[in-house]
């Protein structure tokens, strides 16, 4: 049987992506709500300083899996799509006499899965040595910064719950990668939910019980939680992906592959192309991470303590649309460019580059006409909500001013995660080192712009959030430099044209923006506000 043509494969492909973008923005909506309602309970038992805590402890986790495991995720999503079938897909499988016993075919669909399996053990290797490594680290700087964490009760068997805790989710990486592959996303979406009900009713049961027989665990209750939305990720997982795996032909466990290609695989096992490219992001991943996480250490350095907690806050309520729907898009975007065009099998065809164009061009103009909305109504509107939610103390604190600004900043977070997600699937080992190198170069101007605008003008949490922007507007530059090469490389243009918005929908949005203004200066903070507020930016939405 011939392989199936690429037109008969892209409406699955892009259908299996928009359909995963939407499980997993389902998925973090009822995922934030019901971690809402648990801290809310928690509230009652627990004091903000073990809050504190175990936000400290969820970054250690964090960590962890994020240097184990990113840059392999990143270079595993470069693989082609490949089917449930055995040997499905393929032409020139070698004959089952020519493979020895307890191989399995590289030219198979079960091959490559299996080779996608095979380095997934790598991040659990390594998750062991982070383990230790971020451990002691975290224990030191506590010791010599604020030793009384450490006297908190229970502190050390937390931290150790923390860390198996990262080391079982971390076995579920093989069925993950899979899933992933397959575009099987349900699955996902059923594993993580489940995860994250057992760790939620996990960590409010332990707490009351600790304070009905009136014991001071700590933060254990969160460290319980944690364990078991790990074992339960992994037992989900691994129940749903062991039929796949049985159907497909590749096992769950680390198997040799067989090659006609001299040094294709590493130890007959690890995919050479795909693992070269995975150590190369490896670099990226840690300056990514210390970009993501460089606000937070440099506010700790530069500015008070009222502002941090302002910017704090303003970042937790501003960054809720990126984590709630920008962040699942950009996922989903980078597993669809990275299998659309897959660079391991050789260059991607004239008509595939054709469709990621439309494709990338089709989700920045739906960004764009976003960040109009947001940019039109939210400098008036976020800080009306949060007087509401947070009460008058925090917005006369300056909160929502920050959080007013912030507004223009999340336009700018969307295009960027988007463009990285493009680059990080379709950029070369050499590119992606280029690329760090630039990063680092953003990170010491993001740097340098934190401290004019925190120390030189004194614009506290305000400073933090136009640094950001800065840095932002700087690597979308870099980004869409990178994509409109890769364009013409491939014989196409980007053509960004059309993707602005009509005449008159910026018209209506500056007239949306003017009307806000000028109700604002009447505002009380009331319900009253918000509703007409609401009423005004409902009207601009209808003609947008």
């Amino acid at each position: 049987m011939s392989s199936p043509s690429i037109n008969a494969r892209k409406p699955s492909l892009l259908t299996s992506s928009a359909g995963g973008a939407s499980l997993l923005i389902a998925l973090q909506i009822a995922s934030r709500a019901l971690t809402f309602i648990v801290n809310q309970i928690l509230l009652r038992y627990l004091s903000p300083e073990l809050f504190g805590i175990s936000t400290q402890l969820e970054v250690y986790s964090i960590s962890i899996l994020f240097f184990s495991r990113e840059s392999l995720r990143v270079a595993i999503q470069r693989q082609a799509d490949t089917s449930d079938t055995p040997g499905d897909g393929n032409q020139a499988a070698e004959k089952d006499d020519e493979v020895p016993k307890d191989h399995v075919s590289g030219l198979t669909a079960a091959g490559r899965t299996q080779a996608l399996v095979n380095l997934a053990y790598i991040p659990i290797y390594a998750g062991m040595v982070f383990t230790l490594i971020l451990a002691l680290l975290y224990t030191s700087t506590l010791r010599a910064g604020d030793p009384g964490i450490l006297a908190t009760p229970y502190f050390e068997r937390s931290l150790q719950l923390y860390g198996f805790a990262a080391f079982w989710e971390l076995l579920s990486e093989p069925c993950f990668v899979v899933v992933q592959q397959k575009s099987r996303f349900a699955i996902r979406a059923r594993a993580e939910a489940a995860a994250t009900l057992v760790r939620c009713l996990g960590t409010c049961g332990f707490a009351i019980w600790a304070a009905r027989v009136e014991k001071d665990v700590g933060v254990l209750p969160f460290a319980v939680g944690q364990m078991g939305y790990a074992l339960t990720l992994m037992v989900v997982y691994l129940g749903n992906v062991w039929d796949i795996s049985s159907v497909g032909g590749f096992y769950l466990v680390p198997t040799s592959i067989y090659s006609k290609k001299e040094g294709e695989y590493l130890w007959s096992c690890f995919y050479r192309p795909l693992l070269a490219l995975g150590g190369s992001l490896f670099a990226q991943s840690i300056v990514k991470h210390i970009l993501t996480q460089g606000d937070t250490i440099l506010i700790s350095w530069l500015a008070s303590p009222k502002v941090q907690g302002v910017y704090a806050l303003a970042n937790n309520y501003g960054g809720l649309i990126a984590r709630l729907l920008l962040q699942p898009i950009e996922e989903s975007s980078r597993n669809y460019f990275g299998k659309l065009l897959s660079s391991t099998s050789g260059p991607p065809s004239e008509e595939r580059i054709l469709q990621a164009r439309t494709s990338f061009l089709s989700l920045i103009k739906a960004y764009v006409l976003l960040s109009v909305a947001i940019i039109a109504a939210g400098p008036t509107i976020a800080p009306l909500l949060l007087k509401i939610i947070a009460g008058r103390r925090w917005t006369d604190s300056g909160a929502g001013d920050v959080l007013a600004k912030y507004c223009y900043y999340i336009p700018l977070l969307a295009i960027n995660g988007l463009t990285e997600a493009f680059v990080s699937s379709v950029a070369t080992e050499a590119e992606v080192n280029r690329q760090s190198v630039w990063m680092l170069t953003f990170s010491a101007g993001f740097g340098g712009a934190a401290y004019f605008f925190l120390r030189i003008l004194n614009m506290g949490a305000e400073g933090l959030v136009w640094a950001n922007a800065l840095n932002m507007a700087f690597r979308i530059l870099w980004s869409s430099t990178f994509i409109a090469a890769y364009m013409r490389r491939n014989g196409a243009s980007l053509g960004c044209n059309g993707l602005l918005p009509k005449a008159t929908t910026i018209a209506a949005a500056v007239g949306t923006f003017a009307v806000l203004s000028q109700l604002d200066k009447t505002f009380t903070g009331g319900i009253a506000d918000f509703i007409k507020s609401g009423a005004v930016a409902g009207v601009f939405v209808i003609v947008l």
